[in-house]
């Protein structure tokens, strides 16, 4: 038997499967196979995980906040209204309206998503379906087509918001699905949407659903019917594609193809979709808000404030609401009436400079060419910079006959016009040069007769500012002759000598030192160093009222006053009136040999005609921020409870002397409230005292009834107010005026300075501009008079020179000129005057005879009395630097 089991043993492989031996495992290489590959797939997702976690690690680390959209505030355009409330211009780097998500209405947000993420209130920031749709798509499409999407709404947003790209790489869609989630986890939907429909750009210039309804179809959001709403639903694929003026078949398509995929998801019955499918789709051209005609210098002077005050961002993209003094209707008035006056300048002194450029091909004959041989060269022909709205660029078709051909309307619509040149301007044209057939030139079309004028853009240029006197709200503005060709701002940029209309605020210095308006100062041949200034009309007048003088801007009379009273005083008051920053302490700078702007001196002459207290000019009301909430006001204006008395006001540090302890008062002119209600205050600085505000204003009345502003006050029957102004070589020209309650500036010069032309005044070429707007602003008004301060006598009297009425002080007797040099000895040089620092290239403005007598200097009369005869000054001289009339 043991050998039998030995046997049995035998017959297998020795040592396995033997009752005594060890067993051999079956299947060994198998195992050992199926072992290693195991390894090698657990080391291979090992390392896969490691290298994805890596990855993610370094996604996330890229990745930004969305903590931020929590409080999200997108991009919005800022407004700016002008004084009726009415919006004059937006300032925007995106065209964006924003909607918040209450207000959207429902078919536009069911637009948006049956087209772009169907499941958006169900997934959570990802449609893994979407995804692998998309993928099998791509793959079976042939090479070059566009990848199709599958980007939600939530990622769409997560793009736009935080990443900021479009680039195409499975990078960017990663960190894009990774914020989706994020978003998702932190907002609601409904605040996704309302940032993806406020934010997607739609074309046209306009981002959010906001913005293109009123680009495309030029309605607010709520009025949009299914169609429209379809329309803006079909944008986001591609704004360029589906531009309804250019490839209006596919635009269509696409609405259609929106309102089936709304039907589809019950948002729309089918019936509702088909009507909507049948109906024309017809944009509405949207004009963008402003600027309002003639107010693009105003506009801008506010964008750069605001700049200066918040920065570019906030101006332009902080939805500020900015409340504006600005008149349209007065604008367009003194807009007009500037033009105007330079025109008429330019057409007296500049002559017609030629044709802006020739076509060719039209013959010299009697008989006009036909409109084919013309039309189209004149179609191409570019229009100048500076062209206004009225004028058309035309062409001469007969030199002989002044027949002039041009084109009525735009484009495809334009038809051709023909007319005749009036024959005043044929004649000023062949005056300078002869014209010829194909000329181009500027023409404007006449309402009757069949005839055209003939315009030309001028060279000299030309400012306005007009202000109210109680508040400082600038009412309108003009800057030149256009904003087109240049954007600078004559009125607050241009820094300009004044002239003769700086003269007030010498005499209100001396107002403020107690000196009376009959005070007589000796009209006289002076000299002060190598300086021998003379008055405009060459003669000299002996004794003179400070009455007279002013009334007839007398050179001489004005230094004379100036030495008196010391021109540190007179520098004090230009400063505390805002008209200067510094100016020099010597006397050329009395007849205004300093520089300042329109718009400062509109400011200086409102705070005399405002009895004194002090006028800043100001064109913002108010800046509301997007919430409605009032972030800056002027101050010194406002409305405070009633109180048993007025709070003194604050004075800020830096404030002039003369501003110390201002009380608030009530505004002048205006109701005073009830007793239980609020008043309106006014706490800005007392420059000068009622009564001396007062005695220059009653002076310049005198300057327009019957002094050197009378062209500029004809026709006028309201109290006004006034000077004329005129720069040394007649280099700037201007009037200054005011009623009671509206203060007119007008400045006309050259960019470059140059003279306007001998014996060119403020009150030949300014006067006119000035009299045309105040006309027009007085019309609307009620009349008013200029009021009389408390303890102010107004007496007539005889200033030797004919009867005037004054204002006098209580301690002043009318008529009277006291010895003001009865203490006082010796004679003004040189050195206390300044001239020395004259520049030596002044020269004198007419022809006049050699110095003659010792050199030096000639003693100033004390008034009353003629200059020293043992030094004899000139009888000419220079005018000096400053004002001449």
């Amino acid at each position: 038997m043991a050998e039998g089991r030995r046997g049995g043993g035998a017959g297998g492989a020795p040592g396995f499967g033997g009752p005594g031996g060890p067993h051999r495992p079956r299947y060994r290489l198998i195992r050992r196979l199926a072992g290693g590959g195991m390894a090698l797939l657990l080391l291979g997702a090992a390392t896969g995980g490691l290298v994805v976690w890596t990855k993610y690690e370094q996604l996330v680390a890229d990745l930004p906040t969305v903590d931020g959209l929590r409080t999200y505030q997108p991009p919005v355009m800022s407004r700016l209204y002008s004084g009726d409330d009415r919006v004059m211009a937006e300032l925007a780097a995106e065209r964006r309206i924003f909607v918040p998500y209450s207000a959207i209405p429902d078919r536009v947000k069911n637009a948006f998503i049956a087209t772009e993420d169907q499941k958006f209130y169900t997934h959570g920031g990802v449609d893994p379906f979407a995804i692998l749709r998309a993928g099998l798509t791509d793959l079976t499409m042939h090479k070059g087509h566009r990848p199709l999407g599958a980007s939600t709404i939530t990622q769409q947003v997560a793009r736009v918001m935080l990443l900021g790209t479009n680039a195409v790489s499975l990078q960017r869609k990663a960190k894009e699905a990774l914020l989706a989630i994020r978003i998702e986890q932190t907002l609601s939907k409904e605040k996704i949407l309302e940032i993806y429909l406020n934010e997607i750009y739609l074309g046209a210039g306009a981002y959010g659903i906001g913005a293109a309804a009123q680009t495309y179809f030029n309605k607010p959001l709520d009025q949009l019917d299914d169609a429209e709403a379809a329309f803006l639903g079909g944008l986001p694929r591609s704004p360029t594609n589906y531009n309804p003026y250019r490839y209006p078949d596919a635009a269509r398509a696409r609405r259609n193809w929106v309102l089936q995929r709304m039907a589809e998801v019950h948002d729309i019955t089918p019936e509702a979709a088909r009507i909507a499918q049948q109906e024309p789709l017809m944009p509405q051209a949207f004009t963008r808000p402003g600027p309002v005609p003639g107010s693009e210098w105003f506009a801008e002077e506010v964008r750069r404030q605001l700049i200066d005050r918040y920065g570019v961002d906030t101006t332009m993209q902080g939805g500020l609401s900015v409340h504006t003094s600005f008149d349209p209707h007065l604008q367009q008035i003194a807009t007009a009436a500037v033009r105007d006056g330079l025109a008429a300048y330019d057409r007296d002194h500049g002559g017609w400079r030629g044709p802006l450029g020739q076509l060719s091909g039209i013959g010299a004959g009697r008989t006009a060419p036909e409109a084919s041989q013309w039309m189209p060269g004149l179609a191409a022909a570019a229009h100048p910079a500076g062209m206004l709205d009225s004028w058309r660029l035309g062409v001469i078709l007969s030199p002989a006959t002044g027949e002039v051909g041009w084109a009525e309307g735009r484009g495809g619509a334009a038809s051709p016009r023909t007319g005749r040149l009036l024959a005043r301007d044929m004649a000023w044209m062949r005056r300078w040069r002869l014209p010829h057939a194909g000329d181009l030139v500027l023409i404007e079309p006449q309402a009757e007769g069949g005839t055209v004028a003939l315009r030309q853009i001028p060279k000299v240029e030309g400012a306005l500012v007009t202000l109210d006197v109680r508040t400082g709200r600038v009412l309108a503005m003009v800057g030149g002759w256009s904003f087109n060709v240049s954007q600078f701002n004559r009125a607050t940029q241009a820094l300009r000598q004044p002239g003769s209309s700086f003269k007030p605020f010498v005499y209100l210095t001396a107002m403020e030192q107690g000196i009376s308006p009959s005070q007589k100062f000796d009209d006289s041949p002076v000299s002060y160093g190598a300086w021998h200034p003379n008055n405009f009309e060459k003669d000299f007048w002996g004794p003179t009222t400070l009455h007279d003088a002013l009334r007839e801007s007398r050179n001489l009379v004005t230094i004379r006053l100036a030495a008196h009273i010391g021109m540190k005083s007179v520098a004090a008051m230009a400063a505390n009136l805002h008209l200067v920053d510094t100016m020099p302490h010597v006397l050329p700078a009395a007849l205004g040999a300093v520089e300042t702007t329109v718009l400062r001196e509109a400011g200086a002459y409102a705070t005399i005609a405002a009895g004194g207290r002090l006028v800043t000019p100001t064109l913002i009301d108010d800046v509301q921020d997007r919430d409605g909430r009032i972030l800056w006001r002027p101050e010194g204006i406002g409305l405070q409870p009633a109180a048993p008395a007025p709070v003194p006001a604050t004075v800020t540090a830096g404030a002039p002397a003369a501003s110390a302890a201002v009380p608030a008062v009530l505004l002048p002119g205006l109701p005073a409230a009830p007793a239980d209600g609020p008043v309106v205050t006014d706490t800005r600085p007392q420059v000068a005292s009622p009564a001396s505000a007062f005695q220059i204003t009653t002076m310049m009345r005198d300057v327009i009834k019957r002094g050197t502003g009378v062209q500029a006050g004809a026709g006028i029957d309201r109290p006004i107010a006034g000077k004329t102004g005129t720069s040394q070589d007649f280099n700037d020209a201007w009037f200054a005026g005011f009623s009671p309650d509206i203060v007119t500036i007008v400045w006309v010069g050259f960019d470059a300075p140059q003279t306007l032309g001998k014996n060119e005044t403020g009150a030949a070429i300014a006067g006119p501009i000035w009299n045309r707007v105040m006309k027009a602003v007085l019309a609307d008004r009620p009349r008013l008079d200029f009021p009389v301060p408390e303890g102010v006598t107004l007496a007539r009297y005889d200033t030797g020179m004919g009867v005037t009425v004054d204002a006098f002080k209580p301690d002043q007797v009318p008529g009277i000129s006291s010895d003001l040099y009865a203490n006082v000895t010796g004679a003004l040089t040189a050195a206390d005057t300044g001239a020395e620092n004259m520049p030596d290239s002044e020269s004198d403005m007419a022809a006049s005879p050699a110095v003659t007598g010792a050199p030096g200097v000639a003693p100033a009369g004390p008034p009353g009395q003629p200059a020293a005869p043992a030094a004899p000054a000139p009888a000419g001289g220079d005018i000096g630097m400053g004002g001449l009339y």
